[in-house]
C-alpha cells in the first residue's frame, strides 16, 4: 500500500476568483441613483429597442439593479426577490459623493489650516500679519 496522496486544502480559491470576476457586475448604486432613477432616463430604459445582443432582447429590464432578464416572469419573480429588495433600501440612502469622500481622507475644507498671509513692509521684509 503506498503512501496516501495529502488532500488539497484551497478549495475556497475557486469561489473566491469566481465573485471578484467583473464580467457579471452591475452598476454601482452611486451611477443608478444619479443616472438612471432619473424620471427621463428610467422611461428610456424601461422601453428600449430590441436588440439582438441582450438577454430577452432587452425587453425586460429591472432599473434599480441594472440587469436584463430573459422572460418577464423573470422579472416579475426577481422584483419579489430579496436581492432586489436589498438593492431598493440600498438605493434609499443617498449616495456618497466627492466632497464627502475627500472629508472623510482628511482633504476637506474643515481640516485645512488658515495660511497666515504676509504683507511687506516699507523696507520690503515680509511681516505675519
Amino acid at each position: 500500500m503506498g503512501r496516501l496522496r495529502r488532500s488539497r486544502a484551497h478549495h475556497a480559491r475557486r469561489d473566491v476568483h469566481r465573485a471578484a470576476r467583473t464580467r457579471v457586475r452591475t452598476r454601482d448604486l452611486d451611477q443608478i441613483q444619479l443616472i438612471d432613477l432619473d424620471p427621463k432616463n428610467r422611461a428610456a430604459l424601461e422601453a428600449q429597442p430590441i436588440d439582438f445582443d441582450r438577454p430577452g432582447l432587452a425587453q425586460h429590464y429591472c432599473v434599480e439593479c441594472a440587469k436584463y432578464y430573459e422572460t418577464d416572469n423573470a422579472l416579475k419573480s426577481h422584483w419579489k426577490s430579496k436581492v432586489h429588495k436589498r438593492r431598493l433600501k440600498e438605493l434609499k440612502e443617498p449616495a456618497y459623493t466627492i466632497e464627502e469622500s475627500e472629508r472623510a481622507a482628511g482633504l476637506g475644507r474643515e481640516s485645512k489650516r488658515p495660511s497666515t498671509a504676509t504683507i511687506p513692509d516699507a523696507d520690503g521684509d515680509a511681516v505675519m500679519a
